[in-house]
């Protein structure tokens, strides 16, 4: 059984392995009152997820607990959007990195204002001089191993909405809090799942949107070649917060805005 712990009450304990060790997971969910229109999809990957790590829970008790925790601080929010962030850790305990194998996963709450929804005539970007590395093992778990990316979101600010970061390759996998797709003659490109520290819920969304439409989509490595070349015809990134936010400028380079990706996929601007 999962112990829970919301914001407004007792914290997690001090041994709590997620604050030891990062051992453990998170979501954050867009809702608009009680309602938060992708929450199958991050119950989907939490339970996915947490499977992967050996951390066991229940998929039916962890969406009941969602629903509950979203009808109890939708209140807080008069209806408008807000966000639910969900912390799972493998629980307290064990010596050193070793966990206990009878421990009992924790399950942390909170509520916080939504933010304001990124400009739709674009956002500027720019490349991370800060590299990403992906364990294989690990490839698309939004754990609680983070490090590389709040180190990436120091250079934000003013007008810069967000940063890329890339692998020992070379190749642009991601942003620190976005994953990216490229429009191209040829369709659309974005990283292979293989490579992402975060397989985004907005991401899945839009492929499936995407394959659903019959849309060219190559999942492939994003070079830096592409995205400053005339093959480039625009760049998108997608976060389940943000939805599918346009890019304006990258790195300096002026680049075509438009709405197709979001209407393509069927996406409102109101509820992302």
């Amino acid at each position: 059984m999962v112990q829970v712990y919301r914001a407004d009450q007792e914290g997690l304990p001090a041994n709590d392995r997620g604050l030891a060790y990062g051992d453990g997971l998170f979501e954050t969910i867009l809702a608009e009152g009680p309602r938060a229109a992708l929450l199958p999809w991050h119950l989907e990957r939490l339970n996915r997820d947490a499977g992967r790590l050996g951390i066991p829970i229940v998929r039916g008790e962890i969406e009941t607990l969602l629903t509950q925790a979203l009808a109890d601080f939708a209140g807080h929010y008069g209806g408008g959007r807000w966000i639910l962030k969900v912390t799972l850790t493998r629980g307290a305990g064990g010596r050193g990195y070793r966990p206990d194998k009878h421990m009992e996963p924790n399950l942390l709450l909170v509520h916080a204002p939504a933010p304001p929804r990124p400009p739709v005539a674009g956002v500027t970007v720019d490349f991370s001089p800060v590299p990403l590395t992906v364990n294989p093992m690990l490839s698309g778990i939004k754990s609680l191993n983070r490090l590389e990316q709040v180190m990436a979101a120091r250079e934000l600010g003013g007008d810069l909405f967000e940063v890329l970061m890339s692998n020992a390759e070379g190749h642009v996998v991601e942003g620190t809090r976005t994953n990216l797709f490229v429009a191209t003659e040829e369709g659309w490109l974005t990283p292979p799942q293989s490579t992402l520290a975060v397989a985004g819920v907005m991401r899945r969304v839009v492929l499936e949107h995407l394959w659903s439409a019959g849309e060219p989509v190559m999942e492939a490595p994003v070079t830096l070649e592409v995205l400053m070349s005339e093959r480039c015809k625009g760049v998108c990134l997608t976060n389940s917060v943000l939805g599918i936010v346009p890019v304006r400028n990258l790195a300096g380079q002026a680049l075509p805005v438009d709405n197709r990706l979001s209407l393509l996929c069927g996406l409102s601007t109101e509820m992302e």
